[in-house]
Order: structure tokens, then sequence, then C-alpha cells
């Protein structure tokens, strides 16, 4: 058993367990940058993880939201299922929904569950018409009664930082609610773009780098609430709260309660493989650097780099368990996997307890070309990947792990 504390540089170690991980830690309140881009550096080379904390975002503020959160995830099947995700990504995900590791799970997907906030674009906007961009999907509020008073100290103008200004010209037709969880997305946004200010100059690059409006100056930016249903995930027969993947974009800011259940594995091709807790710190966010980054850096920030050329198809067969309509249905789901780049594989494993967190994705604007950065090649270290636009690749990343919006439509028919 590994008695470690799982955190580096001044946050409060949590309970040892049977092997936690050690992570740097960032203060984004530090005056000292260099210290801040030595820990990033350190971090990227050894498995792309780390804490942050002081970043502007009030514990407050932070449980107001999981405790929403939860309030949504309690509402019965058939309420939630009306919310059911669009071809934007936009609502609610049942569980099951996303598979995430098709060569070990065999049979189902994740036994988890989560709803999609992106950026607020109203309809007729020609942005709209952008994949990932568009309307929100939101709860009635008499489904949730009393949302909005919680919420009524949250002011419209609060939202006005937002870059394209939607929050301000069209907060008319947005509830307290509504206006609550987009504050609470800028909110992230802001503790994303400072991370990437880290990130550039870790790679020689301007601070502002990463700003530019074909960047992160209009990012495609998701908000996902999770909820974790109180299972035992069992590896051998292939049950987990969410199967071993790496996250597809740029970077990923997560929020957790004190439960135990993230793991990362350092060493994808270790055999076995070794998996190690990140443990949950009070008023930190666990930072997750995806693919994008690999791409962008060449390979330089490894994060245990490994790529291959899966089957061109992989039939998975899924379970998807209708309990609004007590009909149950097994479904063969075609998946195409492209030449894939993978960063740090992590999964989520389930202990018996319900848990909730909060995941924050962001990735560049939809016309960013993602190729080798300028400091990342050389005439001995030319760029090892072809270029990719970011939208293009989102798109095909999403279609392979998430069913096909058919297959609820079937149900329901």
């Amino acid at each position: 058993m590994e008695k470690q504390g799982p955190v580096k540089n001044g946050a409060e170690p949590c309970p040892a367990t049977d092997r936690v991980s050690l992570l740097n830690c960032i203060d984004l309140s530090s005056s000292d940058i260099h210290q801040s881009v030595s820990l990033l550096k350190q971090a990227c080379l050894d498995c792309g993880f780390f804490y942050v904390i002081n970043h502007g975002i009030s514990q407050e503020f932070m449980d107001e939201v999981f405790g929403m959160s939860k309030r949504f995830f309690e509402l019965p099947l058939n309420e939630k299922m009306k919310l059911l995700r669009n071809e934007k990504h936009r609502g609610y995900t049942p569980v099951l929904d996303e598979l995430l590791d098709p060569d070990n799970q065999v049979h189902v997907g994740d036994y988890k569950e989560g709803y999609y906030i992106g950026v607020e674009v109203p309809e007729g906007d020609p942005e709209a018409e952008k994949p990932f961009y568009g309307p929100n999907v939101w709860p009635a509020p008499d489904v949730l009664p009393g949302w909005r008073d919680t919420m009524e100290r949250f002011h419209r103008e609060a939202l006005v930082s937002d870059t394209k200004g939607y929050f301000t010209v069209y907060s008319f037709l947005f509830s307290t609610i509504e206006i609550y969880l987009i504050y609470y997305l800028c909110a992230f946004r802001e503790v994303a773009k400072a991370v990437a200010r880290i990130i550039a100059l870790a790679l020689d690059l301007e601070v502002d780098f990463f700003d530019k409006p074909e960047m992160l100056g209009e990012p495609i930016a998701t908000l996902r609430l999770l909820h974790y249903e109180g299972r035992v995930s069992d590896p051998v027969k292939g049950i987990y709260g969410a199967g071993a993947h790496s996250d597809f974009g740029l970077i990923t800011l997560l929020a957790t309660d004190d439960v135990l259940g993230l793991q990362i594995c350092k060493d994808k091709d270790a055999k076995p493989q070794i998996w190690e807790y990140v443990a949950p710190v009070k008023g930190s966010f666990i930072v997750n650097l995806g693919d994008m980054l690999e791409r962008w850096s060449n390979c330089i920030f490894k994060f245990g780099i490994r790529h291959y050329v899966a089957p061109r198809y992989k039939e998975v067969e899924k379970v998807i368990i209708a309990e609004y309509t007590t009909l149950s249905t097994s479904v063969v789901v075609v998946i195409l996997l492209p030449l894939l780049v993978w960063s740090t594989l992590h999964r989520v494993l389930g202990n018996g307890r319900e848990r909730y967190s909060i995941a924050y994705f962001v990735e560049p604007s939809h016309d960013c070309l993602v190729e080798c950065l300028p400091t990342c090649k050389s005439e001995k270290n030319p760029p090892k990947f072809p270029p990719v636009k970011c939208g293009t690749y989102l798109c095909q990343r999403y279609k392979d792990t998430h069913a096909d919006l058919n297959v609820y439509n079937k149900l329901q028919n």
C-alpha cells in the first residue's frame, strides 16, 4: 500500500488509499510565474494532470452549483428524458449513453448520467449553425421549483464579460437559473484561459498565444454536470463509472465532490497497467491536458503518449435500459476510430457511493487549425501529425463515443 499524499506544493493532503497519485498544485494567484511554468512543465512530462487553487471561484458558489446539479439528477427519468441531448450535444445524457472504452466495456457503456451546457447562441444567429453552438436545453421552471429563488442574487449584469456579448443582448430570454449556469460556465472559462497562458509560456510562446480569436478567443466551451450512481465497478466484467479514455481537446477543468473515483494511468503500455487515484482536494480544480495539446506540442508534452490505428470498424453491443417505458433493447453500434493521439488515460471506478462532478471542456474555435507549433518543431524533429480543424476533429470524437440518437427515437416509438 502506497502511503503518500495526493498533492504537492501547499494543498492539504487527503487520506491515503491503495494508490494515490502525487500531483503538482499550481496557485493561480501566485506572482511567481516562473514557478507556475516549472510546475506545469513537470506535470506535463509526468502525466498531464495537476491541481489549480486560488482560481477565483468561491467555494460557496461551487457548493451551490453542486446542489443544483444534484436536484436535477434526482428528477424522475421520464422528466430528464424530455431534455435528451440533441445533435449539438446540449441536454441530458442517460446512463449507458457514452461508451469510452469499447475494448473493455464489452456489453455496456458508462454507468453515469450527464447534462451538457454549451456556449449560448440564440436561434437565428449565424453562429448557431456551427456544431456545438446554439441554444441550450433547459428544464422547465415548474419542474424544479425554488431554483430561481436560490439564484436571484446572481444579477444578469454579472455576465457582460462574455466575449460575444450574448448575455447582455439576449439576457431577457433567460431564466435566473439559466443565467446562473451560464455565469458559472464563463467563470470556468476565465480559469481555463489563465491555465492556457501558463501553457503558452511553458512552450516558449507569447503569453497571449492562445487568446487569439481563432483559438480561445471564441472557444468551444462545454460544461458537463455528471452523476455516477452508487454502483460498484467491476473491471473484470467491464463495468465502469467511466471507461478508460483520454480527453479530446485542449484543457479540461474538473470539480468533484469528496468521493474518490477518478483514476489515471501514467503508462498505457505497462503490463499490467497501473492505475492511481486522483484524490479530491477541497477548493481546487483538477486540470487535464488533452489530445490537442499533444498534437500542438509535437509530443514535447508526452503524457505517456501512444498512437495507433484501431480496427476500421468495431461492433459493440450496447444495452440501453429505458426505464421510462419499462422497455429494454439490444442495439449494435458501429464505431469508426481514426488514427488518434492519446493523452493520459483516465477512468472512474464506482465504490458503492453516489458521486457528482462538474467538467468544463475548453477547445479552440471551430475553424482553428491544430498543427505543430513553431517552437515545437525543427529539422531533426519535424511535425508528427497532419493539421486538423478543431471542429472536424471534435465532431468525429463525439460521434465515436456517444450512442446514436436514433436509438432513443426507436425506444420512444
